[in-house]
């Protein structure tokens, strides 16, 4: 069976257990970078996804119920995501308000 084309967000496991996300593909170099659950981030050839898949060392995954472990994000139950009223501070670009050109 042929291998499947990697997809960017996608996860896949090992035949060891461990679940990785594909993170990004470059075509050029034909490579695959992908990152471990934990956080880590490796680079698979092609070919070694090709011949890893045809052996059943791969396989298609479901992303962790806690994806968010490999990135570090701490989402607050109560507020919304970049909600400023909550202590946090706004992000968007704002006009050149308050700015003195002239000091």
């Amino acid at each position: 069976m042929a291998a499947p084309q990697p997809g960017i967000g996608s996860w896949y496991r090992l035949s060891g257990g461990d679940t990785f996300e594909v993170v990004a593909l470059d075509d050029d170099d034909g490579t695959i970078e992908i990152q471990y659950f934990d956080g880590a981030v490796e680079e698979m050839d092609m070919e070694d996804w090709q011949s890893q898949w045809e052996d059943g060392a791969l396989e298609a995954a479901e992303a962790p119920e806690d994806w968010t472990g490999s990135v570090d994000v701490e989402m607050e139950e109560d507020s919304p995501r970049g909600d400023p009223s909550e202590g946090e501070r706004d992000l968007r670009a704002s006009g050149l308000d308050n700015i003195d050109l002239f000091e």
